[in-house]
């Protein structure tokens, strides 16, 4: 196979927290599975009907674009884009065009910088529906009118890695910024790429391909390194890419020919004349900047300074933004009375059982999407214990777990339960006679070289106690003890 370089460049669009659509008052809820309920004259598209712009919407999509370093736009309007499809109850739809809010920007990927070139804000469409046996088609207008907002990048992405990970990043910054959930499966983000191919020798681009609504991270991979293997073969034969728009296959794994793809002139883009245009100044711009929040590249390098997390605890501690307000604030929870080393030994335990054991209870849910009990005042009290030497690191486990399911105060359940730490030598001497007495096959195994019969007396010994006994004074007793 021929060499042939890539380009990439992606268009993403992600449907934005609103509590209306974007020119009426409808409820902004596309995920209504009762048809047609959320839907007005405006949104329905009848004759006479004006569209009042949603404020909310314009300010959030400049905060998006204030996130990513792009310029403000102190002049701005919107646009009509004609076409015609059954689930765009206008025949056309209001978005920008030559006068985007926001232009410019940039977001790091892999060490590398993916420009932004635009984005812009729109409405979406409603949701065509083919029930299956029937020959007819069925819309459902609840999302049509729902606020969106499109990012357009440069082709600056040179393959599938960097396409979903420019993906994952935005959408992080997304939910930070709070102005979209941009949860992929439930249609709130979807990806589209537009990818070419040509020779290592040739400085034109190739000709470029469409590939539409991806769904998921891991498609946009799948769908890109499919489609350079496909072009890669059409140009090692001497062929032409027909430039068009493709779908994704998720059964064949395979993008498919959906149409030929639209030019901007196509679309006949004029200015939308019942909306006036906008300006902003720069006060109202800075005004949006104060607003938003710590950012998650920027977090994840106070992290890593703070608390000296490695990359992986850092990722989990900014993947999950509640997760990491939670850890900062069991972290501010943490005693006073402590020395500074049994204060660093009490943050770096928080670090660990926060992103292993913790994130073990949550199975991948979120502490705002569970019934999440722990308080950070319990949870920090639970690490001092730890530090102290008044449980040993099993009897923790077994105490975060009862903190999960019922809440209550770690001191309570280690009085409940009996696991308070053993640390009075002679009754640990005691019960490490007992275990031996009570296992002598064992003791006779040990003493033929079978390494795994002490480390069941340990586990006897840690059953009996409960885990109240640290598993290493507990092997370490054994040996003093076991005649062989």
């Amino acid at each position: 196979m021929s060499n042939y370089i890539p380009t990439i460049g992606l268009e993403v669009h992600a449907e934005l927290k609103t509590q209306s659509k974007m020119f009426c008052s409808c409820k902004n809820d596309p995920l209504e599975k009762k048809p047609n309920i959320n839907i007005c004259p405006i949104c329905m598209g009848h004759p006479g009907t004006l569209p009042v712009p949603n404020e909310k919407a314009i300010n959030q999509v400049i905060k998006v674009g204030l996130a990513l370093g792009s310029d403000i736009a102190e002049y701005s309007k919107f646009d009509r884009k004609n076409y015609f499809y059954p689930d765009l109850p206008k025949g056309y739809q209001i978005s920008q065009y030559d006068l985007p809010f926001c232009q410019g920007g940039m977001l790091q990927v892999f060490g590398r910088d993916i420009r932004v070139t635009r984005i812009h804000l729109e409405e979406d469409t409603g949701r065509s529906q083919h029930p299956q046996g029937t020959d007819y088609s069925l819309v459902d207008f609840n999302r049509a009118g729902v606020p969106l907002m499109e990012l357009v990048t440069e082709p600056d992405i040179t393959n599938g890695k960097e396409a979903s990970e420019f993906g994952r990043q935005l959408q992080l910054i997304l939910r930070y910024v709070g102005v979209s959930d941009a949860d992929m499966e439930k249609g709130q983000m979807r990806v589209e790429v537009n990818i070419s191919l040509r020779p290592e020798e040739q400085k034109e681009f190739g000709t470029k391909v469409e590939i539409k609504n991806l769904n998921s991270f891991r498609v946009v991979e799948q769908a890109i390194e499919y489609e350079i293997g496909r072009q890669s073969e059409i140009l090692d034969k001497g062929e032409k890419v027909v430039q068009e728009t493709r779908g994704w296959s998720e059964n064949k794994q395979e993008t498919f020919s959906q149409r030929e793809k639209e030019s901007a002139h196509d679309y006949r883009y004029f200015p939308e004349p019942d909306i006036p245009p906008f300006t902003f100044s720069k006060q109202d711009i800075e005004k949006l900047r104060q607003e938003l929040p710590e950012l998650p590249q920027l977090r994840k390098q106070r992290f890593q300074q703070q608390y000296n997390l490695d990359d992986q605890q850092a990722d989990l501690l900014i993947k999950d933004r509640e997760l990491g307000e939670y850890f900062e604030n069991v972290t501010s929870e943490l005693g006073t009375s402590l020395t500074a080393d049994m204060l660093q030994k009490s943050t770096r335990l928080s670090v660990n059982y926060i992103t292993s054991d913790l994130q073990g209870l949550l199975k991948g849910d979120s502490v705002e999407s569970v019934d999440f009990k722990i308080t950070p005042e319990n949870f920090s009290e639970l690490m001092q214990f730890i530090v102290e030497n008044r449980i040993s690191s099993s009897s923790a486990k077994l105490i975060l777990k009862k903190m999960f399911e019922t809440g209550a105060d770690p001191d309570h359940i280690i009085q409940d339960e009996g696991l308070a730490q053993v640390s009075d030598s002679g009754e640990i001497e005691r019960i490490a006679k007992e275990i031996i007495a009570a296992n002598p096959k064992a003791v006779e195994d040990f003493g033929k070289g079978k390494e795994n019969a002490l480390q069941f007396l340990v586990g006897q010994m840690m059953a009996k106690t409960k885990g109240a006994v640290d598993p290493q004074t507990a092997r370490e007793t054994l040996l003093k003890f076991v005649d062989l």
